[in-house]
């Protein structure tokens, strides 16, 4: 089965600091998941058995993490997930639209693209480029809610689960406060089922991150798919 791709410029943020990312940056491990070019806006993350016959699709919507940027494509977390799905005999696709690069603003400008194929589960996984940005978390939450919008219109019954993130103070304690709540909030005021951070267990950690210490490695993906999976297969499971 041939994956659907489309190339899209991205740009490294590293070129575009200012004064007061330069400041705050060396201290930012978990958040700057979208540094260099490589996107796929609509990628399979795995190929169904021949016996198999999926009806139902799961999305991943996400940045560089999603994406996975600097491993393999079958080590990437959705990889991982369609793997899992696969072995539990669950009849759903799995499909990977991350993009690296990607803010709330960049997801809420390709979703309807997106929708143009039925979704029945959206795993929302944005935010780190916003928070590292230091931009408005009320632009962030409004954002993500009208993705969330969206997507809901297209499909009544669709199944949301949000993967928080979290910023360290740099920016100051209440901006990292605040980013934190607004995936707890859209959580709660979506009926939603929130993952409280993605990168826990890995986020920080040397031998699970690559050299830049900010993107896992396949190791870091492998424990961030278990996480997901925790939360995602009671959902599958009921349909």
């Amino acid at each position: 089965m041939q994956s659907l791709t489309v190339g899209m410029d991205s740009f490294c943020l590293r070129e575009h600091h200012s004064p007061r990312m330069k400041k705050t940056m060396p201290a930012i491990f978990g958040i700057a998941l979208l540094l260099c070019p490589f996107s796929a806006l609509w990628a399979e993350a795995a190929t169904p058995t021949p016996t198999s016959t999926p009806s139902k699709a799961v999305v991943f919507l996400g940045d560089s993490l999603t994406a996975g940027f600097g491993v393999k494509p079958n080590e990437a977390f959705p990889a991982l997930i369609a793997d899992k799905v696969r072995a539990a005999g669950l009849p759903f696709e799995v499909k990977n639209a991350g993009v690296s690069g990607d803010t709330s603003a960049g997801a809420l400008r390709r979703i309807d693209w997106l929708l143009q194929r039925p979704i029945d589960t959206l795993v929302v996984e944005l935010g780190g480029n916003d928070g590292l940005r230091g931009l408005p978390v009320e632009s962030l939450k409004g954002n993500l809610q009208k993705l969330i919008d969206k997507a809901k219109a297209k499909n009544p019954t669709l199944k949301v689960v949000i993967a928080g993130m979290q910023i360290p103070p740099n920016l100051g304690p209440e901006y990292a406060a605040d980013f934190a709540r607004v995936f707890a909030e859209l959580a709660r005021e979506n009926n939603a089922v929130l993952i409280p951070f993605l990168l826990q267990g890995v986020g920080g950690e040397r031998e699970l991150n690559q050299s830049d210490m900010i993107h896992p490695t396949a190791a870091g993906h492998r424990i961030i798919a278990d996480l997901v999976w925790r939360t995602l297969e009671p959902i599958l499971r009921k349909g």
